[in-house]
């Protein structure tokens, strides 16, 4: 038998979905302007994952240029259909909201390729996908409410899917508006065709501290829905902020091959019970049904800080394979967990055989939405060292590179070096919606390399330079609670020439991310 700590996909892993083909399960998450994006991961214990590929890892798949942070990719749903693998989700520009929409993609294998994108002609975020017995296929997500009662209220809508058009055809019906009466955001919805009912999974009250779970069902796809009494039959918000961990929703169903059933969900640990600088993390939660409804965390109510999986797999047992997030040291150039801003990475650097990475310099800087020469890693634990070596020696004057630690273009902080006609200066830059603090500002000599990186310790960020603690940024400075949007911290080296025309390229290498074994158990701020 496993057991093992939730989060069972620790760091920025928000809106799960989740399906089982065999004995093995696929699941995808949200990953906003980050690319490759919507990684694929597979697992055979529901506990342990790890990354099979991307679903949007082709450069023009979809335009991301100039979408800010917390735009991109929302919400994806993965299923199959007894042959392929579907998955819809939404491209999102906050600025411009016609900008983006719906799509679905498919593959015959879940590591790719992934077909190019088909847009959907439906309006909202958050899409799914379900198949009828008949063969029809079922698209269904959230928008904003047509005729709305209060605001943010949303509905649920479902319309077919043609296979053959490659479109929505036939008449859309609106399912569902929510739980309970003024809710905002019912969102996140999955609809289960099970023993000759259909089941709604839903969220609502938005993906933070009122966050929930609702359940309704009905004798055929497009409605009637009645809803459970007991909705919404799974939030934290009755806990309170001291419960360690809030916003517990967007849950997605899966069944065992014995037969058992299980959910996955977002939730953010808050030791403070406001701020989360991992981001929302994925959830696993066990399900049973009672009275023709599902029942999660029974006995319980609440997200279980242990899962125990009564089967497991002889090569997981001999530690002869390791998840994504237990694999602390080296993390050379061609790790999954590897991401870029708005273009893959190997559109912004070059990825060599001995693991490093050369990053041409770029005109952006941190603050832009464009593509910035920038390659990141998901923070995935409170306590972390992370490091690595980046060469100065052909840096031109006026260029800075630096390691940065990122929510946003208006929030981020970075140690960073740059190249100056007197030679170069290391500098400690926390920047604050959009407005910029030096902490440190001083002429160095650096040998031909320098080792940067931070030391995250629960709430602090210090910035390291050569193994020197420099002054240190508060983490709850930085967290989507203090900026707002939906993402997690990330860690990253980055390139600019501030402007001008970049002239040179630098050599990153030796990255390390080094958990302490407290935090790989359990990585709580």
């Amino acid at each position: 038998m496993i057991t093992a700590a939730n989060p069972i996909l620790p760091g920025c892993h928000p809106d799960p979905s989740i399906c089982r083909v065999g004995d093995e399960y696929f699941l995808v998450t949200s990953t906003f302007e980050y690319l490759p994006g919507l990684p694929v991961m597979r697992s055979t214990d529901l506990v342990r994952w790890e990354t099979i590929g991307h679903a949007i890892d082709r450069h023009g798949m979809l335009d991301f240029d100039g979408i800010r942070s917390s735009g991109g990719l929302y919400a994806p749903t993965i299923r199959h259909d007894g042959e392929v693998f579907w998955i819809v989700c939404t491209l999102v520009d906050q600025a411009d909201p016609s900008r983006g929409g719906n799509f679905v993609i498919t593959a015959d294998d879940p590591a790719g390729p992934w077909s190019d994108p088909i847009r959907l002609d439906a309006d909202g975020i958050d899409p799914s996908v379900a198949f009828d017995a008949d063969g029809r296929v079922w698209m269904h997500g959230t928008r904003l409410a047509r005729e709305p009662q209060w605001h943010d209220q949303t509905e649920v809508w479902v319309r077919e899917f043609s296979r053959t058009e490659r479109a929505l055809v036939g008449e859309e019906h609106v399912i569902w508006r929510g739980a309970v009466q003024g809710v905002v955001w019912a969102e996140g919805p999955h609809l289960y065709r099970l023993d000759g009912r259909w089941y709604l999974v839903a969220a609502e009250g938005g993906t933070e501290f009122h966050h929930a779970v609702s359940v309704a069902r009905a004798d055929e796809v497009t409605g009637p829905y009645v809803g459970n009494r007991a909705n919404p039959v799974l939030t934290h918000r009755h806990l309170g902020r001291g419960a360690g961990v809030i916003g517990a929703g967007h849950a997605d169903l899966v069944q065992a091959p014995d037969g058992s059933w299980h959910a996955v969900m977002l939730a953010m640990r808050a030791a403070d019970g406001h701020h989360y600088p991992l981001g929302r993390e994925t959830f696993l939660c066990p399900v049973t049904w009672e009275d023709g409804w599902p029942v999660f965390a029974p006995g319980l109510g609440r997200l279980p800080d242990e899962v125990a999986i009564p089967w497991t797999d002889a090569a997981m047992e001999e530690g002869t394979w390791q998840p994504d997030d237990r694999r602390p040291g080296l993390v050379p150039a061609d790790d999954h967990r590897w991401t870029s801003l708005r273009v893959p990475p190997q559109h912004v650097a070059r990825a060599d055989d001995d693991g490093s990475w050369m990053l041409p310099v770029r005109t952006e800087v941190l603050s832009d939405p464009g593509t910035v020469a920038f390659l990141g890693l998901r923070q995935q634990h409170a306590d972390v060292d992370v490091t690595c070596t980046i060469e100065t020696t052909d840096l031109a004057d006026g260029e800075t590179v630096g390691f940065v630690v990122r929510q946003s273009e208006r929030d981020h902080a970075a140690v960073q070096i740059t190249r100056t006609p007197e030679g170069l200066v290391l500098e400690v830059v926390h920047r604050q919606a959009d407005s910029e603090q030096i902490l440190l500002r001083q002429d160095r000599a650096f040998a031909s390399s320098v080792a940067l990186g931070v030391r995250a310790r629960g709430w602090s960020y210090e910035p390291v330079c050569d193994g020197e603690g420099l002054p240190s940024v508060d983490a709850r400075t930085l967290d989507a609670a203090a900026t707002g949007g939906f993402l997690g911290m990330w860690f990253g080296v980055f390139a600019t020439s501030n402007g001008r025309a970049p002239r040179s390229h630098v050599r990153i290498s030796d990255v390390v991310y080094a958990p302490s074994e407290e935090a790989v158990q359990r990585p709580l701020p």
